[in-house]
C-alpha cells in the first residue's frame, strides 16, 4: 500500500481548473498592502538613527586616536620641561610622592594659614608679629630649597623628613606667636586695670 509520492504526481492528470483567474496576483498584492501598509516614516527614522550612530562612533574613534597620539607627544614635552628644576611651577612637593604625604602637607599648610588668619595685628604687637613673620619667611625659603632638592635628587628619607619637619616648625612657631600674643594682651589688660 505504500506508494511513492513522486509517482503519484507524475501519473496525475494535469488539471486545467486549477489555474488562477486573471489579475488574481495584483488583487492579492493590493489587499496585502491594505492589511499591512508600509510605514516609511519609521524606516526613515531608523535610517536616521543608524546614520547618527555611525557618526557618533566615528567621532568617538577619532577622539580616542587623537588622545592616544597627543598623549605620546605630551610625555615627550613633559620630559623636556622637567629638566629645568629652577622653575617653581615644576617643583615637586610632598604631595607628588604619595597621597598620604599630600594629606599631611595639606593638613599643615591649612593649619598654618588658619593660625595666620587668627592673628590680630595691633600697633602693640606689631614688632613681635614682624619678628615671627621674618622667621616664617626664612622657613618658607628653606622649604622651597628642599623642594628643589626633592625635584633634582628624587625622594629620599632625609629630604622628606626635612620637609615635614619644616612644616611642623612653621606651625609650632605660629602656636608660639599665638601664645605670646595672648600673654601680651593679658598683661596689657592687667596693667590697664
Amino acid at each position: 500500500m505504500a506508494q511513492d509520492l513522486r509517482d503519484l504526481f507524475k501519473n496525475e492528470p494535469k488539471d486545467s481548473q486549477l489555474k488562477m483567474g486573471e489579475g488574481h496576483e495584483a488583487r492579492f498584492i493590493t489587499k496585502l498592502d491594505e492589511a499591512l501598509p508600509k510605514d516609511t516614516s519609521i524606516t526613515k527614522r531608523f535610517s536616521i538613527f543608524y546614520i547618527a550612530a555611525s557618526i557618533l562612533v566615528l567621532i568617538g574613534l577619532s577622539f580616542g586616536a587623537y588622545q592616544f597620539f597627543n598623549e605620546a607627544e605630551s610625555i615627550r614635552t613633559e620630559i623636556v620641561n622637567n629638566q629645568d628644576p629652577s622653575n617653581e611651577q615644576e617643583l615637586r612637593s610632598l604631595g607628588d610622592i604619595s597621597p598620604d604625604f599630600k594629606k599631611l602637607e595639606d593638613y599643615y599648610l591649612a593649619n598654618i594659614n588658619l593660625e595666620l588668619s587668627k592673628v590680630k595685628l595691633t600697633p602693640d604687637n606689631k614688632e613681635l608679629f614682624d619678628g615671627y613673620v621674618v622667621r616664617l619667611a626664612e622657613l618658607n625659603e628653606e622649604y622651597k630649597r628642599l623642594s628643589v632638592e626633592l625635584t633634582e635628587n628624587g625622594p629620599n628619607e632625609l629630604t622628606v623628613s626635612a620637609l615635614i619637619d619644616n612644616l611642623k616648625l612653621r606651625l609650632n612657631l605660629l602656636y608660639r606667636l599665638k601664645e605670646q600674643l595672648k600673654e601680651l594682651s593679658t598683661s596689657e589688660e592687667a596693667q590697664t586695670t
